[in-house]
């Protein structure tokens, strides 16, 4: 059962307030001198990756007490409510149950009486089948040649994920299968996928719990007309589409066979949707062997987060640290910064697992929140990074927490880049901890020789780096499905901590209702079927592009 806690009301908070106050200016230097074996006692391993805490400004009395305001806002029994299948997304009356779709022990999990688990199991026994028959070449097109490119046509959470995820494991791709995904309405990102096809051997998926998705529904029927201008019998649609979606009526009347229509479930949110049928996509990419791969280290971190200790359990700790740096530090923003430029797209994804989720000013009882709740999520890949924004980390007036993710082996072992790419980030994160004092920049100038006393006191605040900025570093052997999977997971539960902790209902989003509304009555106004009135920027800006339009 969850429960209803502001958690500035507790006294784990009163006690972290009172141990802020006297740690807040320890620098890490400070903290690392002090102690030869922190590294050995703030981190932890799950599987074959390492969760390196120990650049966090924290010490293992910061730890403790973060643990008992878990304890306190009932974390273990919110997490047993989870797994256990209760309505914790209140406002809309339903079960959060992804963890089900990669649940593969014998035991029944029953919602309404009915096992879910042996209907997950039917629909991945449908996408197994399907895949084997696509990429063993079965699957013909309407002039009898084999699909070798798949879209995914979807939006928010059926599209961020299974993009993100055919990225990061575009080493392991099937030979012969091109895969691209449309999502935004502007025709452009249609456009530009479709000049590339050749629909003899194209398969579009349709990725639409309704079907009534605006976005979707409008690139579904712009890749239908453009289908049907070649192939000109609507016949050959059930041969180059299929749904995702469990409006059959809907799909039916767009021309997809029934039995071409994988099913998913309303206790399956958006973003945390990418391990149900809406991964039809990332199984075609790869075969369905590495998705379930996937699937299988999710489930990994799914059993770690409930069984291990809240004091050794790695996603309860980044979320703990999460809260630490936004409510007491008062940190508005954390960086997420892949080293493997697979996963570039890893901070994108986290965008909507994050804000989307904990984005809420209201808590669980309705009332308006006092405390800060979720920072702003954002990040590129190292070392890119590096010479675009990392000066604002480093040097800015702002504390920016910081995620650092590497492989310790490459997959493209090309020369030396990896380890040059690895210098780098084992130096940032350490440059970010150290930083650099007045006095080791003006005797570096010194020693240089080449500028007068007067022009290495003026450069000396230039070269200052007051370090002491916390990171997190993630590194676990090599990026596989099962990595990925367990790492997409531990940031799902981490949604899922911070959530419980600032007593929100992470598994609603309804702040993205009132722009829709709005959008559909503009969007008759634009078309000529009704009048609207607005405010005096609205009014201009739609009268500036009724002058333009063309």
């Amino acid at each position: 059962m969850m429960k209803n806690i502001n958690p500035t009301t507790t006294k784990a908070w009163q006690k972290l307030q009172t141990h802020y106050e006297a740690i807040q200016s320890k620098h890490l230097r400070e903290l690392f001198e002090q102690d030869p074996e922190r590294f050995s006692k703030l981190s932890l391993t799950v599987d074959d990756t390492l969760y390196d805490f120990s650049k966090n400004r924290i010490t293992e009395e910061t730890l403790d007490l973060l643990t008992e305001l878990a304890e306190e806002t009932g974390m273990k029994e919110a997490i047993e409510s989870m797994f256990k299948g209760e309505t914790i997304n209140a406002t809309e009356g339903r079960a959060v149950l992804h963890t089900a779709l990669r649940n593969f022990t014998d035991e029944e999990l029953l919602l309404d009486g009915e096992n879910i688990l042996a209907e997950v199991r039917d629909v991945q026994q449908q996408m197994k089948a399907f895949c084997d028959k696509l990429h063993s070449g079965q699957w013909l097109g309407y002039t009898g040649k084999p699909i070798n490119h798949v879209v995914n046509i979807g939006i928010g959470g059926s599209d961020l994920g299974p993009k993100m995820v055919c990225e990061a494991l575009k080493f392991y791709q099937q030979p012969g299968m091109s895969i691209d995904f449309i999502s935004n309405v502007d025709g452009t990102d249609a456009a530009e996928v479709l000049k590339k096809l050749n629909p003899e051997q194209t398969l579009f998926i349709i990725a639409s719990k309704t079907f009534t998705t605006k976005e979707t529904i409008a690139n579904a029927h712009t890749a239908r007309d453009w289908f049907l201008k070649h192939a000109t019998d609507k016949e050959h649609i059930k041969k180059h589409f299929v749904a995702l979606s469990t409006n059959t009526a809907a799909v039916e009347a767009f021309g997809i066979a029934p039995e071409n229509t994988f099913r998913f479930w309303d206790w399956v949110g958006g973003r945390f949707s990418l391990w149900s049928a809406i991964g039809l996509s990332i199984a075609c990419a790869l075969g369905y062997d590495k998705f379930e791969e996937l699937l299988r280290g999710a489930e990994a971190m799914d059993k770690h987060f409930r069984s291990a200790p809240l004091r050794q359990n790695a996603p309860v700790l980044m979320g703990l640290l999460g809260l630490w740096y936004t409510n007491f530090f008062g940190a508005q923003s954390h960086a997420v910064l892949p080293y493997d430029q697979y996963l570039r797209l890893l901070p994108e994804y986290l965008q909507q697992g994050l804000m989307e989720s904990n984005g809420k000013s209201a808590d669980r009882t309705g009332t308006f929140v006092d405390y800060e709740t979720q920072p702003v999520i954002w990040g590129a890949a190292g070392t890119n990074s590096q010479h675009s924004f990392f000066q604002l980390i480093h040097q800015g007036s702002v504390l920016i927490p910081s995620d650092f993710i590497a492989p310790a082996q490459s997959l493209n072992q090309i020369g030396n880049h990896h380890t040059m790419l690895l210098s780098n980030y084992f130096a940032q994160t350490e440059a970010l901890m150290k930083g650099k004092t007045a006095e080791e920049a003006r005797a570096e100038l010194q020693k240089k020789g080449d500028k007068s006393e007067q022009e290495v006191e003026e450069l000396v605040p230039h070269k200052v780096f007051a370090g002491n900025k916390p990171t997190t570093s993630i590194m676990f052997k090599k990026l596989t499905p099962y990595t990925l999977g367990s790492l997409i997971s531990m940031y799902e539960q981490k949604v899922f901590v911070q959530g419980v902790l600032w007593n929100v209902y992470s598994f609603d989003q309804w702040g993205v209702e009132l722009g829709k509304q709005l959008a559909g009555a503009i969007e008759d106004e634009l078309m000529g079927k009704t009048t609207g009135n607005h405010d005096s920027s609205t009014n201009g800006l739609i009268q500036f592009y009724n002058e333009n339009r063309g």
